[in-house]
């Protein structure tokens, strides 16, 4: 369809864009039916050689987004019921979400018994299982429930500010409990755990992905966004977060699968974007992922090699990938083409997260209803689909299925009681079986087998076990500096990485020069596999001498993953370190180091220009509200952008020129490459494009106008000039009902470059 012209009739052009999209809707359509579970069943199509288990249905389970397995083979799931009851997401605020524990009581996988652990909950969305409770994430609060007989007995508030503004498509989830014994979220930069003493400790983190978290057998993170396949990191995850100046770390947050495309069962026209050209193919099936979350490195023991799953709810299929390590690096492509792994041609299956399982099956987290798409952004032509094809109801149904190869019969390992086994167990072909180990065996204190643990990383032959067995006893409080130097004289080049991470745990009872001088002795010069570890675990230590981190920099200039761990380290010192690097001419301009750190550099110094973002609040209050509701989780607080996902707002000849062009992108939004500050963002670059919001009638023209005031005045912006709500008016009655997004160039003829 052709994006309508400015002297296009606003009415005309609505009318023939509802004709168009109603007959393409009746000629593209999917089954529309709600279908039971065993159709639903039936509606799938899975790989050759795999087959899909039903494992829990409504009334047993209801609008799941969530889950995970206690080591007694229950799962706990979190029930999100109030999503969206209608297309304006009336009634999103009722207390009707709850936490949930199915339980299998005759072994046959499938569950049979519900019990409600918490209730009244106000849109839930996250949890996680650690000591004697579970942690739950009910916005914008952090809880940890008490456990007692499988009921809540007391609860502590972890952080009152977890889920804090943004709507509920950016808002923090995951809560994944990490191999280094810390709890990492999704679209989220900080990290949690549990004291010995029960008190909880947060510390900042690298900012990930959108909706689902991940990891690897080595403890690294995965994640993506909406549009996305699979990202990742190099390096463990405590690593390389330390100087807030760094706008990004290489390293970290690397692109693992690029190739976006997808292959639904059926034609999928109920996308948000159907309308837009490249959005679905000559079918009606959409092209690219636009909903992709759930990212699950399979870990369960079943399949051969790295594989990692992607969930795309839009067009009800799961995506396989296969992964390749090289060296620290990883890499991935989809597993074929013009297939997926798992599809159905059932509209309402709604695949939102995935996981490993104690019987190594793949299960599946399926939402099961009609409207995906939050109000916030929700266009009048995926409005129209709902209505027309009657998606809105039912609500509160909800399954979870289980994949299997064919004819393997899984049996769930179960978790025992005494230390001994659990230790045994650190070995278990299937991730998920060692994690839990690892956990119960911290949860419980079992300092008793730290003997045992100790001969592990001595005589082990076992990569995974030794590498547990190191981060259990970390959580224990019991790894010492000799354990550390028993794993640095390993063959094994992924356990003196892993030795060398855990060795940063160390800093508060070990002085830390003993630990460099450890860490130094064990990495040659020209180590360059090793060498970004022990980067970055050396950056990580506070007050010590980073002459051999900085020696290791300059002598492999060109190398990203050093030159950015160096700079992780020096927060403060940025300026000094690369004054002498110029006044001693220590290393070529045009490498890679003296880039990256000119560029650190150069951003403190546009940081401080910046105007004081108190006095912009107090003048622009509903502004401010705006932009963390809906902006901010894109492009970032400090209006520098996230990587990946939107480029910078500050210093953005977008935001501080023509306000009338400003106004037009943001009520009808952006597609396509964009020129920000003379840097071209592609597609690859951020994520997809910048949704309007002129049809979200909770939105006024007055809260738009303090919140485009607001950016057009911080971080530096300083522009003096403000939008008036009758600016947005003189938009809105040029472009009507326009629903589709302009292209830069478009804006470009309409308002000049100015």
């Amino acid at each position: 369809m052709q994006i309508c012209s400015v002297n296009t009739s606003p009415v005309t052009f609505f009318l023939v864009f509802t004709i168009v999209i109603t007959v393409f809707t009746s000629c593209h359509t999917a089954d529309q039916r709600v279908l039971s579970p065993q159709a639903s069943l039936k509606a799938l199509e899975v790989e050759d050689g795999f087959e899909v288990d039903l494992v829990a249905a409504e009334p047993l389970v209801i609008a799941p987004v969530a889950m995970a397995f206690d080591e007694k083979g229950r799962i706990w799931v979190v029930e999100m019921d109030g999503y969206m009851p209608d297309t304006l997401g009336i009634g999103e605020n009722a207390p009707v979400g709850r936490v949930a524990i199915l339980t299998d009581h005759d072994g046959d996988g499938k569950m049979d018994e519900r019990t409600v652990f918490l209730d009244s909950l106000v849109m839930p969305r996250a949890i996680c299982l650690v000591d004697s409770g579970v942690l739950v994430a009910e916005p914008p609060n952090l809880w940890f429930y008490e456990i007692d007989a499988d009921k809540p007995a007391g609860r502590t508030l972890v952080d009152s500010v977890y889920a804090e503004g943004g709507n509920v498509e950016h808002q923090p989830n995951g809560l994944l409990r990490g191999l280094d014994n810390w709890i990492y979220s999704a679209k989220y930069d900080w990290r949690y755990r549990r004291l010995a003493n029960g008190d909880w400790r947060k510390e900042k983190t690298h900012f990930r992905g959108q909706w689902g978290i991940s990891q690897d057998d080595w403890g690294r993170l995965y994640y993506n966004d909406n549009s996305s396949n699979l990202f990742g990191d190099y390096f463990l995850p405590g690593l390389g977060s330390g100087n807030p100046n760094q706008r990004e770390v290489a390293g970290y947050g690397e692109t693992i699968v690029a190739d976006t495309r997808v292959y639904p069962l059926h034609p999928t026209t109920g996308v948000n974007r159907g309308y837009m050209d490249g959005i679905l193919d000559s079918s009606g099936r959409l092209v690219n992922f636009t909903a992709a979350c759930g990212p699950l490195v399979y870990r369960g023991g079943l399949l051969p090699g790295i594989n990692a799953f992607v969930a795309e709810p839009a067009a009800n299929l799961i995506k396989r990938n296969t992964l390749v390590e090289d060296g620290y690096r990883t890499t991935g492509e989809q597993a074929y083409r013009g297939r997926e792994f798992l599809a159905s041609s059932d509209e309402r299956f709604r695949p939102v997260n995935l996981c490993d399982g104690p019987d190594g099956a793949l299960y599946v987290v399926d939402m099961y209803r009609g409207i995906i798409q939050h109000s916030t952004y929700l266009t009048p032509y995926l409005k129209n689909e709902i209505d027309v094809r009657g998606l809105a109801l039912p609500l509160s149904m909800g399954r979870i299925y289980k994949v299997v190869p064919k004819g393997v019969k899984t049996t769930r390992t179960a978790v025992p009681r005494d230390a001994d086994s659990l230790v045994m167990l650190l070995g278990h072909i299937n991730g998920w079986v060692r994690d839990k180990a690892q956990q119960v065996l911290i949860d419980r204190h079992a300092t008793d087998v730290v003997g045992k643990l100790r001969e592990i990383l001595q005589a082990s032959d076992n990569d995974k076990q030794v590498a547990h067995a190191l981060w259990t006893l970390e959580g224990l409080g019991q790894l010492d500096l000799a354990d550390i130097r028993v794993l640095l004289e390993r063959q094994q080049w992924q356990l003196r990485a892993q030795a060398i991470s855990a060795a940063v745990s160390l800093a508060e009872k070990t002085p830390t020069e003993k630990l460099v001088n450890l860490i130094a002795a064990h990495v040659s010069e020209s180590d360059t596999l090793l060498m970004p570890h022990a980067a970055f675990a050396i950056a990580a230590f506070a007050d010590v001498d980073r002459s051999i981190t900085e020696q290791w920099a300059i002598a492999h200039a060109d190398n990203k993953y050093v030159a950015d761990a160096l700079i992780s380290g020096i927060e403060g010192q940025e300026k000094a370190l690369l004054t002498r690097i110029i006044s001693r001419k220590l290393l070529d301009t045009s490498s890679v180091l003296y880039h990256r750190l000119a560029a650190v550099v150069d951003d403190i110094d546009g940081k401080a220009a910046a105007n004081s973002q108190l006095e912009l609040a107090k003048r622009y209050p509903q502004g401010v509200a705006l932009f963390q509701a809906t902006c901010q989780p894109c492009h970032g607080e400090d209006g520098r952008g996230v990587s990946s996902i939107a480029p910078p707002l500050a210093g953005s000849q977008w935001v501080m020129g023509n306000k009338q062009r400003l106004a037009s992108l943001v009520l009808y939004g952006l597609t396509g490459a964009v020129d920000v500050s003379g840097r071209i963002y592609e597609k690859a670059d951020v994520s997809g494009e910048m949704p309007g919001i002129a049809h979200n009638p909770s939105i006024d023209d007055a809260e738009l106008a303090q919140l485009l005031s607001y950016i057009r005045n911080a971080w530096g912006n300083a522009t003096g000039d403000e939008v008036l709500p009758e600016d947005l008016g003189v938009a809105r009655s040029t472009f009507g009902k326009r629903t589709e997004p302009f292209t830069q160039d478009e804006l470009y003829r309409v308002f000049g470059r100015d």
